[in-house]
């Protein structure tokens, strides 16, 4: 009876250590499995597109190159939050573990890895919000993050973007929109060959648009309902109810633009965001105090496109890239780029 017992015990205990390896095999596993691509929408139009000057080879056409990225990286009370942008060498750091998507019309697609360029036009000489967003973003997650910047310049929310449930015609470039981010989703390890079939979560919505509706006079009082409509839709498009969605102000001109149809639109873009359903997942970040003077920027005759000053996409690429923070779990941050 007492070896049976002994057996007994030695078959149970046997069989907790078995169960203790197992799970102890399966947490390391989960632990080192890679986790699913966290992917970020930027939409918008030619401010999405990014208009920030870098640096151009004919300054003289570019007010001497003020206000250009590497003029500001220079010259900026500001230049200690430029720092990551360049490593120890003086080179472009190219950021691996945030991937861009960006198919353009004149440029083609471009993807891989962040860094400058990702915009409208050819060659790496201009930046957009999409650059600070994903430093700011991928220092957040521990795991691959990938931005997919879907804009076009010109485009309205009233008639261009016009979302379903905002019934009439739905606009051209809200279902070019969805197409474009659909399929670079399905494209995914043919545009970045570094993906390990880890999936991926539909992780944030950003919109930064609203120049042509201001322009627009029926659009205006609308904007507020077709903005709201823009939220829901896409949440329903992709499944996600509570998708975290950040609207970014049309902060053009500084405070001192807030008048007339600027401070109308202004104020459809914050209402957008005060629905009760929307408390917590969706918030309006202003960007008006980004604007810098047409005489300190490159492009002198464009406040349409912030002038083109660098230092203003970059800001207002932090400001929206820190508000989708705040809808964000609070994964582990990463000790290492």
């Amino acid at each position: 009876m007492k070896q049976q017992k002994m057996r007994i015990g030695v078959l149970v205990g046997l069989f907790i250590l078995g169960t203790a390896a197992t799970a102890q095999a399966a947490t390391e596993k989960s632990k080192s499995a890679p986790k699913p691509v966290k992917v970020f929408i930027l939409a918008g139009q030619s401010n999405m597109e990014g208009q920030g000057v870098v640096a151009m080879d004919h300054e003289k056409y570019y007010n001497g190159g003020k206000g250009n990225l590497v003029h500001v990286m220079k010259h900026s009370p500001l230049a200690k939050r430029y720092t990551h942008l360049k490593d120890k060498s003086g080179k472009w750091v190219e950021r691996k573990d945030v991937w861009v998507s960006f198919q353009t019309e004149r440029a083609g697609h471009k993807t891989g890895p962040l860094t400058i360029g990702y915009t409208s036009y050819g060659g790496k000489a201009h930046m957009g919000p999409e650059l600070q967003f994903g430093h700011v973003v991928g220092d957040h997650y521990d795991q691959q993050v990938l931005l997919i910047k879907t804009a076009w310049g010109g485009k309205s929310l009233y008639k261009d973007f016009r979302p379903p449930s905002s019934g009439g015609a739905v606009g051209p470039y809200y279902t070019k929109m969805i197409s474009q981010i659909r399929g670079t989703l399905a494209n995914i390890k043919k545009l970045f060959p570094d993906y390990a079939g880890q999936g991926y979560e539909i992780a944030g919505f950003v919109w930064f648009q609203g120049w042509n509706d201001m322009c627009t006079k029926e659009a205006i009082p609308q904007y507020t309902k077709n903005l709201v409509n823009l939220i829901k839709d896409i949440r329903k498009e992709f499944k996600l109810p509570k998708l975290p969605v950040v609207i970014g102000e049309l902060g053009n001109g500084g405070e001192k633009a807030n008048r007339g149809n600027m401070a109308a639109i202004r104020t459809a873009q914050a209402d957008a965001a005060r629905p009760a359903e929307f408390k917590g997942n969706v918030i309006f970040v202003k960007t008006a105090q980004f604007a810098r003077p047409a005489r300190e920027s490159p492009n002198t005759g464009h406040g349409h496109h912030w002038f083109g000053n660098a230092e203003s996409y970059f800001l207002i690429g932090d400001a929206l890239g820190r508000g989708m923070k705040k809808l964000l779990p609070s994964p582990p941050v990463k000790s290492t780029r």
